[in-house]
């Protein structure tokens, strides 16, 4: 079974089980990856987060069920997975627009958001550029914070203004962006440097060391970061025959930013692997 049908696979799952409760980490074990890459992977792909899709699906069948049978709310909520009715026509209003009571009348206007079907396609030949590398053991030094998979995405951008706004900039240049696993659904992110054993690592900061092993490293600008992180996942790994997902960590290294336009500073995705 290759990798787009592990992760169909893992789609098919949450399809099947949304009256029930679901844990991602019993989605990510369809796909045969760790919850902590399944989650990157499934944003990356699919655009929502895998907590947002499912609550998006779920509120797409509450609403067929509503405009279609004569069904209470509150059992259309219980079946959903929520606790009460208020918490559900909260829920319910925000994705829809409408009340669920309103949802019951005819031509009311609702939302539908279909179930993903992931493909693998080739778009005009286009090349991706990588590099596979190995590297010793190394440490930065850093400032965490952590994070939830499900609101990262918006968040790690204020962190690090944040943290250049407050003056960290002066302790830490920001070479590196650091992501490791925390729980599955949450990660520890550093914004840090390499790691001088001869200076005092001051105070709110902290060291990380990642082992020696293999990375598949990719260049990129700025501007096109995030359009390189979804190739990554999309293009490079399900054609990569070798190797599979390493450890539960990724990084971005940052080069020197291009006062003329930040979009067209130097950037690294790394990729920890393994020989297959």
């Amino acid at each position: 079974m290759n990798w787009m049908e592990n992760l169909q696979n893992a789609i098919a799952y949450i399809e099947e089980n949304l009256t029930e409760e679901i844990k991602v980490r019993d989605v990510a074990e369809k796909a045969y990856v760790s919850e902590f890459h399944f989650q990157r992977i499934f944003s990356a792909l699919c655009g929502v987060s895998v907590g947002e899709y499912i609550r998006n699906r779920r509120m797409t069948l509450a609403a067929k069920e509503l405009a279609a049978k004569e069904v209470k709310v509150i059992d259309v909520a219980v079946k959903y997975g929520y606790d009460s009715p208020d918490s559900f026509a909260r829920a319910f209003t925000k994705f829809h627009g409408v009340t669920p009571s309103a949802a019951k009348e005819k031509g009311a206007k609702l939302r539908d958001f279909a179930p993903v079907r992931i493909s693998l396609s080739l778009e005009g030949g286009t090349m991706m550029e990588y590099k596979i590398v190995e590297k010793a053991a190394f440490t930065v030094m850093g400032r965490k914070r952590q994070f939830d998979n499900e609101t990262s995405y918006q968040e790690i951008p204020e962190y690090w203004m944040e943290h250049f706004n407050d003056g960290g900039g002066e302790i830490v240049c920001g070479m590196f962006g650091l992501c490791i696993d925390s729980d599955g659904r949450y990660f520890d992110y550093l914004i840090a440097d390499l790691y001088q054993p001869w200076k005092e690592v001051p105070e709110g900061y902290e060291t990380r060391t990642l082992p020696a092993g293999t990375w598949a490293v990719f260049p990129c600008k700025q501007k096109t970061l995030q359009d390189t992180n979804t190739k990554m996942w999309r293009e490079w790994l399900p054609n990569c025959k070798e190797y599979k997902l390493g450890g539960n960590y990724n990084i971005e290294m940052y080069g020197p930013p291009c006062e003329e336009d930040m979009g067209e500073s130097y950037v690294e995705l790394w990729l920890p692997i393994e020989k297959l």
